[in-house]
């Protein structure tokens, strides 16, 4: 069957090209209204209003690169935006409470998707901070032609778009060269750019590499220093298991004729390691290739698009450097049942954990946007994705022979959607958008098989209960938004709406089936430190949303303020309950403060809270221009079967920061504060944390052609937990549950970053 569907795709792909080429060839025997335009944009007339909550681009982007290697992280500034904790260089956002698959995130078009039981390659790992032209929110009611197969909204990751020279310049060639380092986990990297263009061909280069050991906390957050290696210690401040290593390269290839444009992207990642303090396992290798090809041309009567894409993923885990590699049969201790050291030479010892996975997605997409009138803009597309991956673990020693353990063998996510979009603007201060979108997402996977048959954990009751499931799955999803604008005046405006939106389980909801708690241990995309178990019969997530927002602004907008009260109930919500192997059911009385066994189950929730942001002129003199900014967001979660809190929303917290601007100067200081996180999942047993505030000092200076930042953040070192951090299980016998003897145990969130100094230099020439 997966031949089959495999050769079905690449028979629609072999379709799309002739329809893509004879649209482009049609449209070029039209003509173009304006052939010296650098880039291929919608006809002047025609309306268009559709925009997004947030859009950072050019400096938004580049002052942030010396702060952060992290791609996920410059939203942090975003309304209503929050960041799940992962690795270094791939944390989750979350918007509005809503987080990692229950968002669409693409990456330059491509809906990219996490091959890992942990998801430590996450959409936004894959563009590095240096590599971006534009990053998109679009909050809970997003457009259907910017949403789909998500409940929370989209964002939108753009690499730099492609930059032609005139006729007049002949040929141009230039470039970006930067590089930065932070003292507190002396992390240190580089980046490259270089661009050949003419008038009707653009040639460019971006490339990065980035690296950093364990970061410190801003005091002793533990009393333990063991991680199970010999000779192997961390400090009582050191967070462990959150060094990383990545490297990130990108060759393009455009193509301009008149107003058609063609793109060709090639994308490569090679990250040796990148280590997680809140999984039991580390991500040793990612290697990720991708081929993306897009038409975009303008016609008299709007606009085509059209995409074509291939991505590859290769992935492992296994221990890194601070959690233990060698487990004996003996609880906790540093020997095999046979009384030697664990070693090569012990037959009762495992060797590590080996854990491989390999993902593989196509992607193709059509569509256009009809000018109908100067009032009237309709869209309408297609879209096609085919996902297949394999999740195998190798026996590695002790009681994991003879064989090896299947997680997911030949799984299968495929989906197919058509949606339309009517965006009319009645008058100067009417627009309104009605969209729907129709989705088919049709799931499948192999038979799998433990690593032995008679082995602990009952994994043969578990591998032929699931190989005798109906594991086939067809989800007939719909998405609706309805949207309207009304500008009252040149200080007033409201936009207000509701969003129907539908999702799928991924493929780590559904499939793992081992009740085995080392098998379900290495089940877990949301850091709590427990462990997960698939379920087949999960339903689509189902969620209503109504949010207003509401903008007070000055003509020129100098001054402003926005509020956007939200609310979402969601039914059949996938939350979790604690799980009882041995009996294969729901535990009768769950655990509290240790970390457990749980199973995905369809549940109902409800969200709601607010967001605010504004800004404004304080006084400008002598020593420049200064202003205040500031940021609130609040987000309340709730299980509304259990009446339990919904896992890592984040508390209250708010922004203040004071700005000033002279000359090449950009300086501000910035205080971030955020309520304590009492209001938990008990479920989970989540982590509570204390309330905190924070100091960064960030500065910068600009000439023509370089630009120097630098600053400091967390000024006080003070020590905190990160609310949405997950729970510490960064070092020692991460494989135990609980972890013995007497290390890592329930109870430690991830704490947040000492004071780090941090700086950075980009060159153009």
């Amino acid at each position: 069957m997966k031949h089959h569907r495999l050769k079905a795709f690449h028979l629609a792909m072999a379709a799309a090209v002739p329809v893509v080429s004879l649209m482009a060839a049609q449209a070029m025997a039209q003509g173009a209204s304006n052939p010296s335009l650098p880039t291929v944009t919608v006809r002047e007339k025609a309306p268009v209003a559709l925009q997004p909550a947030a859009s950072l681009h050019g400096e938004d982007l580049v002052g942030q690169r010396a702060a952060t290697s992290d791609t996920a992280s410059l939203l942090r500034g975003v309304p209503g935006v929050s960041l799940r904790g992962a690795g270094g260089v791939s944390s989750l956002p979350a918007i509005q409470g809503l987080a990692d698959d229950r968002l669409r995130i693409r990456v330059d078009g491509m809906d990219l998707i996490a091959s890992c039981p942990n998801h430590m390659n996450p959409a936004l790992s894959y563009i590095t901070p240096s590599q971006l032209g534009a990053l998109k929110v679009y909050p809970g009611i997003s457009p259907v032609s910017e949403g789909g197969d998500s409940i929370g909204g989209s964002i939108l990751a753009e690499s730099a778009a492609p930059v032609f020279a005139t006729p007049d310049e002949g040929a141009i060639t230039d470039g970006e060269v930067g590089a930065f380092y932070r003292s507190n986990n002396q992390a240190r990297g580089a980046n490259l750019s270089a661009r050949y263009a003419t008038p009707t061909l653009s040639l460019g280069y971006s490339g990065s590499v980035s690296r950093a050991d364990n970061y410190l906390a801003g005091a002793d957050f533990k009393d333990y220093t063991f991680t199970g290696r010999t000779g192997h210690s961390l400090a009582l401040d050191e967070v462990g298991s959150t060094a990383y290593d990545t490297r990130n390269h990108a060759l393009s290839l455009a193509y301009k004729r008149d107003a058609h444009l063609f793109e060709a992207r090639v994308g490569v990642q090679d990250m040796p390691y990148q280590l997680y303090p809140n999984q039991r396992m580390d991500m040793l290798d990612n290697d990720q290739r991708s081929i993306n090809l897009s038409y975009t041309g303008n016609m008299d009567w709007g606009r085509v698009k059209a995409r074509l894409y291939d991505e590859k993923v290769d992935h492992f885990m296994d221990f890194g450097a601070d959690k233990r590699y060698w487990y004996g049969m003996a609880s906790g201790g540093s020997t095999a049942l046979d009384g030697r050291p664990c070693g090569a030479n012990s037959a009762m010892c495992a060797a590590g954990m080996p854990m491989y996975t390999e993902g593989k997605t196509q992607g193709a997409s059509l569509s256009g946007e009809i000018a109908l009138n100067e009032r009237d803009l309709l869209r309408l597309g297609t879209e096609l994705q085919r996902y297949s991956i394999n999740d195998w673990w190798p026996a590695s020693g002790g009681g994991m022979y003879p064989g090896t353990f299947w997680n997911i063998r030949d799984g299968e996510r495929n989906r197919t959607a058509a949606f339309g979009e009517w965006e009319r603007n009645a008058n100067a201060q009417w627009m309104t958008l009605a969209g729907l979108r129709v989705e088919q997402v049709r799931m499948d996977a192999g038979d799998v098989v433990g690593y032995n048959p008679a082995g602990m954990g009952f994994q043969a009751r578990d591998a032929e209960a699931f190989n005798a499931s109906d594991r086939k799955t067809k989800d007939n999803n719909i998405d609706v938004t309805l949207l309207a604008r009304y500008t009252a005046s040149d200080h007033h405006d409201i936009e207000f709406g509701f969003a129907h939106k539908e999702r799928s389980p991924n493929v780590y909801e559904r499939f793992p089936w081992s009740t085995w708690g080392m098998a379900a241990l290495m089940n877990n995309f949301v850091g709590d430190g427990n462990g997960y178990i698939g379920n087949l019969g999960l339903k689509p997530e189902k969620a209503d949303t109504v949010s207003a927002t509401f903008n007070w602004h000055a003509a020129d907008k100098a001054w402003g303020v926005t509020a956007t009260p939200f609310y979402t109930r969601v039914e059949d919500y996938i939350d979790a309950q604690q799980w009882n192997g041995m009996s294969n059911q729901a535990v009768a009385q769950p655990a509290s403060n240790q970390f457990s066994v749980l199973r995905y189950t369809n549940q109902a929730a409800r969200l709601y809270g607010l967001d605010l942001t504004g800004h404004m002129p304080l006084a400008r003199n002598g020593w420049g221009d200064w202003g205040l900014k500031g940021l609130l967001n609040y987000t309340n979660g709730r299980n509304r079967d259990t009446g339990d809190g919904l896992y890592n929303t984040m508390p209250l917290n708010a922004q203040l920061a004071l700005t000033h601007k002279s000359g090449g100067w950009d300086n501000s200081i910035e205080l971030v504060t955020v309520k304590a996180k009492t209001d938990v999942s008990e479920v989970r047993n989540e982590v509570t944390t204390p309330g905190y505030g924070l100091v960064h000092l960030r500065g910068s200076y600009s000439w023509k052609t370089v630009r120097i930042d630098f600053g400091i953040e967390n000024l006080f070192d003070r020590l905190y937990g990160l609310p949405t951090g997950g729970a510490y299980v960064g070092q020692g016998t991460t494989m135990a549950n609980p972890m013995l003897p007497n290390y890592p145990q329930w109870g430690t969130a991830v704490p947040g970053m000492g004071r780090t100094f941090y700086t950075g230099v980009n060159v153009k020439f």
